[in-house]
């Protein structure tokens, strides 16, 4: 199914300032990301000044200003993950990915973030996977889930051509 248009998303919703999260997580949730043609529609429509959308935005770290990859690896870089290790595991995804924190592969297929903290220290260090967790996590373990994503989707990919 297609996302729905922006003009969709805000429907029934207009001149509702109270609005404004809940628009930003569809939008977020149909498109992957909140463009800036998206944050101009929902100032305009909701009612809400443009620098106070993309503030929200901006602020909440469930929300993408820029398009991420097919695959999300998220590393906690929090005290207790980090003094585990997590330096090493973002190294790890950026060396074997050829990427920078926040950038997405050339294919497509992935993008590394890193945060403050993921809430679940007791395991660290920790790496999310969109959204599924891993815990105790060492270069090696993260080594063969980027392989299994990358070889699952080649194999995606070569179904989808046999068809």
């Amino acid at each position: 199914m297609p996302p729905r248009t922006l003009d969709q998303i805000v429907e029934g919703r207009r001149s509702q300032p109270n609005q404004l999260i809940e628009v930003l997580q569809d939008v977020q949730k149909d498109y992957g990301y909140i463009s800036k043609e998206a944050i101009q529609t929902v100032s305009q429509d909701l009612g809400v000044p443009l620098i106070e959308v993309y503030r929200v935005a901006s602020f909440y770290r469930a929300f993408r200003l820029k398009p991420s990859g097919k695959n999300v690896l998220t590393m906690c870089m929090g005290t207790a993950c980090h003094v585990r290790g997590a330096r090493l595991l973002l190294d790890q995804a950026t060396g074997q990915l050829g990427v920078r924190p926040g950038e997405v592969t050339s294919d497509g297929l992935f993008s590394v973030e890193h945060v403050n903290c993921l809430g679940a220290c007791a395991l660290g260090p920790i790496v999310t996977e969109n959204g599924s967790y891993h815990h105790h996590m060492t270069p090696g373990k993260l080594r063969k889930v980027i392989e299994t994503l990358s070889s699952q989707e080649t194999e995606d990919n070569q179904d989808v051509k046999a068809q």
